[in-house]
């Protein structure tokens, strides 16, 4: 039961068994002992519901959407195709039993930032909160072509604004937050229980229709061999990872979350399992009305399928569901993002004034520098934001799993709620498919891959420079 000032949404998810609860009160303060809203501090009234909300809505978005077609024209063969699917959800799996561990051990809101800087040092921290906050600002914007994108095919008068309307809704979205984490929150909940149902119905219509006899009409896909098969599986692995990607969301509001120990790993692997559901249901359900070979390259894939059933219509139809869904994405991810750049300005790695919280408890300096970066990345196309993503994403769960390792050291009798299920092999296992992923990525990618190390590197100067700006003014502070 999702619960938002006076208002109760039920959401069923039989993958996760778990209770889903948020409760806030009127008038700023929260039941259960949650701390009243206040200015300068977050509001720690979240529960496992908005765990699995945000997290949801962080992960499904443009990826399902554009991704098959991409995934397809790669490895045009159906074992290929789900065995690309299938390991992006092995390495999900594997990550999410160690970030149960880091974010009930380290409830701090603000992302994998907090594991690296706790485990590894400041810099090591700063390196994953930069590149953290750069990513997922780029994400946000990423979903926000594809819904300008997809709007300018259904509403024919808004044909060639696709910039304008994703930053339109960038815009809306940072508007609605900035307001209170009562609104955003509601939002959230309200649009991801919209956006789970729409995508099962869509399985659902797919599977009710009789796979119809493959056409005449050939792929010009070919399978590769050899080292270009190779190739081709890290290229589709990208785009598989940028589709997973969010599934630790809730460790973006840690600190907000009542009961962190005990909800942070149920929100987590809660998430997990109705990604993975979902997004099988989903695949099986195109590929069940048109083979592999048929939709390859298209970014349209869920469109070719619909058309099956439901003819010329089927296309709106399910353009009308993106766009629906997306609404979702641009919210949560908005939020996480304004997290990252809190939690850096909070320790003094970034500029004081992006740690402040509004008496709704939004980091709200921090929410509009988010927007505004995410407004720049929406210049560019969906394909090259997500194919640049995708390693920064893998580069800072590597540093996760690192952390990990250290901190089992370093806090031996530290208070754990959660374990992490087969440590150490399961952490080296999710460690060693990182590094895999990361050479793979460099040797077969020479565009993208090597912008993300570029971007990496430029955190140093930017770090040294902050140190430098922070004690400076630290020094100036004594002599006052």
């Amino acid at each position: 039961m999702l619960g938002y000032d006076g208002f109760s949404f039920s959401l069923s998810l039989a993958a996760t068994n778990f209770p889903l609860a948020i409760k806030y009160s009127s008038g700023g303060g929260s039941s259960g002992g949650a701390q009243p809203a206040g200015r300068g501090r977050l509001i720690t009234t979240l529960g496992v519901g908005f765990g699995i909300a945000v997290a949801i809505g962080n992960t499904i978005g443009a990826g399902i959407v554009r991704a098959p077609g991409e995934i397809a024209g790669l490895l045009p063969s159906t074992w290929l195709y789900f065995a690309a699917w299938a390991t992006g959800g092995i390495y999900m799996t594997l990550g999410a039993l160690q970030f149960a561990e880091l974010g009930a051990l380290l409830p701090e809101s603000g992302g994998q930032y907090n594991f690296a800087r706790a485990a590894l040092g400041d810099y090591a921290g700063f390196v994953v909160g930069w590149s953290d906050w750069i990513s997922t600002a780029g994400s946000f914007a990423a979903v926000s072509i594809v819904f300008g994108e997809y709007t300018c095919d259904l509403v024919p008068a808004a044909h060639g604004h696709v910039r304008v309307l994703a930053a339109g809704v960038i815009l809306l979205f940072a508007l609605l937050q900035w307001k209170s984490m009562q609104v955003g929150s509601g939002v959230q909940n309200v649009t991801t229980i919209v956006k789970a149902a729409l995508f099962l119905a869509v399985a659902a219509l797919c599977f009710m229709h009789s796979a119809s006899p493959p056409t005449a009409v050939a792929s010009r896909a070919a399978l590769p061999a050899g080292w270009p098969l190779f190739v081709a599986f890290i290229l589709a692995l990208q785009a598989v990872i940028y589709t997973y990607d969010g599934w630790y969301g809730v460790v973006y509001f840690s600190g907000e979350v009542h009961n962190p120990g005990r909800d942070v790993p149920r929100a987590i692997f809660g998430t997990v399992f109705s990604v993975l559901a979902i997004y099988f249901l989903v695949n099986a359900a195109v590929v069940h009305l048109v083979p592999v070979r048929q939709f390859a390259g298209s970014d349209f894939a869920m469109g070719i399928a619909a058309r099956r059933v439901l003819g010329l219509a089927g296309d709106n139809f399910i353009r009308v569901v993106v766009v629906v869904g997306l609404l979702s994405s641009v919210n949560a991810m908005e939020m996480a993002t304004s997290r990252a750049l809190y939690a850096m300005s909070r320790d003094a790695l970034f500029f004081p004034l992006f740690a402040r919280v509004n008496a709704g408890g939004i980091p709200g300096p921090s929410l509009w520098l988010s927007t505004a970066v995410g407004l720049c990345f929406a210049m560019f196309s969906f394909e090259r934001v997500a194919a640049i993503l995708a390693s920064f994403f893998v580069a800072d769960y590597g540093l996760s799993f690192v952390s990990l390792f250290v901190l089992r050291r370093r806090m031996p009798d530290g208070e754990r709620p959660y374990r992490a299920w087969g440590y150490p092999w399961t952490t080296s296992l999710a460690l060693a498919a990182s590094i895999v992923f990361l050479v793979g990525a460099l040797a077969s990618d020479r565009e993208n891959t090597p912008l993300t190390f570029v971007v990496l590197a430029a955190s140093y100067p930017v770090y040294r420079a902050l140190k430098w700006a922070a004690r400076r003014s630290a020094a100036r502070a004594a002599l006052l």
